[in-house]
């Protein structure tokens, strides 16, 4: 298992089929909410304190995961406390898990940034990934209008091989947004080119 922590509150494991195979437990057993699956996921939770400090004692629990094509599962664990407690006496820890499945329905695809930074942090994070992001697109853009950052992808390669883990790992650091060629057209006349051509690429070249 490999852990990686996006901010105080939210962490990535990433668990492949050996792991499984290590705990006893078969991909059918993973995927529902068994109870084999369930102590699966405390086993995390205590790993992940260990390894980097992620405490969840006290939080309530959302648990994400999902299965790409490799074979590997990308787990999402974020925690929050109850509204409007600050401080709580040790609590049994409780989580609802969703599972994601994955679909691409569109040749453009335009996620939303906050800040600057929230893209910097996505970038660090890709980086470390080692993901190859070359012909992912014929064109990604990163635009800033009203306020507001904006990656563009444009006619995206669907069969690029890691489409699938890239855009999984934008939606914890953005949000999706409707990619009509309106809004496209409308950051291309309205909006300021932050980086143009390959984003990605460029932000590693101009950054780093």
């Amino acid at each position: 298992m490999k852990f990686e922590k996006l901010n105080e509150d939210k962490i990535r494991i990433i668990l492949t089929g050996d792991d499984l195979i290590k705990k006893d437990i078969d991909f059918h057993s993973f995927m529902s909410n068994s109870i084999t699956s369930q102590d699966l996921f405390f086993d995390m939770l205590d790993e992940a304190e260990k390894q980097i400090g992620f405490v969840t004692k006290n939080y309530r629990i959302r648990i994400e995961a999902l299965a790409i094509s490799s074979g590997d599962f990308v787990i999402t664990i974020t925690r929050s406390l109850p509204d409007g407690v600050k401080e709580k006496p040790p609590i049994k820890k409780s989580f609802h898990v969703k599972r994601k499945s994955y679909s691409l329905k569109s040749n453009n695809l335009v996620y939303n940034f906050s800040t600057f930074d929230d893209f910097s942090y996505f970038m660090d994070f890709f980086r470390k990934s080692n993901f190859n992001f070359n012909n992912v697109a014929k064109n990604i853009c990163l635009y800033f209008y009203k306020n507001t950052y904006y990656l563009v992808f444009c006619d995206v390669n669907n069969e690029h091989e890691d489409l699938k883990k890239l855009l999984s790992c934008i939606t914890e650091f953005a949000s999706f947004v409707n990619c009509s060629y309106l809004l496209i057209n409308k950051l291309k006349e309205c909006g300021t080119i932050s980086i143009k051509n390959n984003a990605l690429k460029n932000y590693v070249l101009k950054f780093n």
